[in-house]
């Protein structure tokens, strides 16, 4: 079982994205997509895979010599672990201080802001997301 917010090296990221986009998939798959970006080798990507099965963030079904993977967090679950690690060691855990320092060093669109804005202002009314907002989970 995963944990409720999983942390992801870099490699961990390279990986599930690769298998987001193309679950259920093979050790071999994944190092073929990656393979222009990140000179791994099979052994390298089975050893992260498997490792990451360990962790929890995939999981394996083993079918005669062949091994399927899955994930087993999702991508926001993953934004999630990122955003709260970057919150808890970056900015003693203080939102604030980690919003302000993105509102001032992105340069965000008048949409984006707005879309922020209505945000805020559904939180204070006790809703979780207002319609129509486009939250971005890239």
């Amino acid at each position: 079982m995963p944990k409720s917010r999983p942390e992801l090296t870099e490699a961990e990221w390279a990986i599930i994205k690769a298998v987001w986009e193309s679950e259920p998939c093979t050790a071999p798959d994944i190092q073929q997509k990656l393979r222009r970006r990140m000179a791994w080798t099979y052994s390298t990507v089975r050893t992260l895979m498997d490792r990451m099965v360990v962790k929890g963030l995939l999981t394996a079904e083993k079918v005669g010599h062949l091994t399927t993977y899955r994930s087993a967090v999702t991508r926001r679950q993953a934004q999630r672990g990122e955003l709260f690690y970057a919150l808890k060691h970056a900015f003693n855990g203080a939102l604030t201080p980690m919003v302000q320092c993105l509102l001032e060093t992105s340069e965000l669109s008048a949409n984006e802001l707005a879309e922020l804005e209505a945000l805020i202002k559904a939180k204070k009314k006790g809703s979780r997301k207002p319609a129509g907002i486009n939250t971005h989970n890239s």
